[in-house]
């Protein structure tokens, strides 16, 4: 299918297919795949609340919308418990496999953390969360900071190596000094200082990063804009009168996005190791957003009692840290002009 209505040069073919010839990345796409389907559908999976069900003859769908405890005659609380409820002959629920959400404590476990136990397989935190639960909404945001920190930093990156890149001169000059600038900037202590005034929060955590992230691609984009201005083909475009925006975007940045897609991979695991290690800094995520740095970070606390708190964590940054390195291994063998033609 792919092949069929997305591709429709044949060097880019040639590029997939190479790709595709890679069974290892093939298979690791597939995980990937499958992490992000659960976790973007984690509340179907794992929730304290039933999907559907049926008491006292109304039909409700509590994963859809939220129920006022009144109208199941509970005026104690207010956020209804649907464990609480007693259902009777003709009642019925339809529950997510795991009956926990990623904020909700267990008070039925002696201590926390608990051990893996038949409500709780993967254990709880230091808090009585649910460690599974708490690892599947994780990665959504693991995920979603990491492509938009990527998209955002390659976007911004692109931009400004590709000028300074095209035009040279005076402008590559000073483009280049100020990238050397926000190189050797602190970019640690910047963040500690912001966190402490603006507090912890994913548009902070994002902004900050594209801010000082843009600049890896942006070196590799001059490089190749600084190398294909000066080809026959574009000299050839710039004698027939062609504009400016047109020699860039039609004839020098198709030729240079190999830069681009090979490390892009690379680049994605890095923000999601990145983010895993500010939140085990305490410097990440807003508590109590779910986090697989901030588990890691009771892992060392409880590292003696309480192993699944290292393991499990530990297990599914690694799976993911493994897939994208063998997607971008094999990205760059398919991109690599030596490899034989497929």
């Amino acid at each position: 299918m792919i092949e069929k209505y997305f591709i429709r040069n044949d060097l880019t073919l040639k590029r997939w297919r190479r790709f595709k010839r890679n069974r290892t990345a093939m298979v690791w796409c597939w995980v990937l795949i499958t992490f992000s389907t659960f976790s973007f559908t984690a509340g179907l999976w794992a929730d304290s609340k039933p999907l559907i069900m049926k008491w006292h003859g109304e039909t409700f769908v509590p994963f859809v919308k939220n129920y006022h405890p009144t109208l199941f005659g509970r005026e104690d609380i207010q956020v209804m418990d649907y464990r609480s409820l007693k259902f009777e002959n003709d009642d019925w629920a339809l529950w997510p496999i795991i009956h926990w959400d990623p904020y909700e404590s267990n008070k039925t476990v002696a201590n926390y953390p608990s051990p893996p136990t038949r409500d709780n397989f993967m254990g709880t935190d230091d808090r009585g969360r649910d460690v599974f639960a708490r690892l599947l909404y994780g990665y959504r945001y693991s995920i979603g900071y990491a492509f938009s920190v990527w998209f955002l930093s390659y976007l911004l990156g692109t931009l400004i190596g590709a000028m300074n890149g095209y035009i040279g001169g005076k402008v590559d000059l000073l483009g280049s000094r100020a990238v050397e600038i926000i190189d050797m900037m602190p970019w640690l202590l910047l963040l500690i200082t912001m966190i402490s005034i603006f507090g912890a929060s994913m548009t902070l955590l994002i902004s900050f990063t594209v801010v000082f992230g843009w600049t890896d691609i942006y070196h590799q984009m001059r490089s190749q804009f600084l190398q294909l201005r000066k080809r026959d083909y574009v000299e050839a475009a710039r004698a027939i009168g062609a504009s400016h925006g047109r020699i860039v975007l039609k004839h020098i940045l198709p030729n240079a996005l190999t830069p681009l897609v090979t490390f892009s991979p690379f680049a994605i695991a890095a923000n999601i190791s990145g983010l895993a290690l500010l939140d085990y800094l305490g410097l990440g995520i807003e508590a109590p957003t779910p986090s697989w740095g901030e588990l890691m970070s009771q892992a060392q606390q409880y590292f003696t009692t309480s192993e699944w708190l290292v393991w499990f964590p530990s297990a599914a940054l690694l799976l993911t840290m493994i897939a994208l390195i063998n997607i971008g291994l094999a990205i760059r063998d398919a991109f690599d002009s030596k490899a034989a033609v497929g």
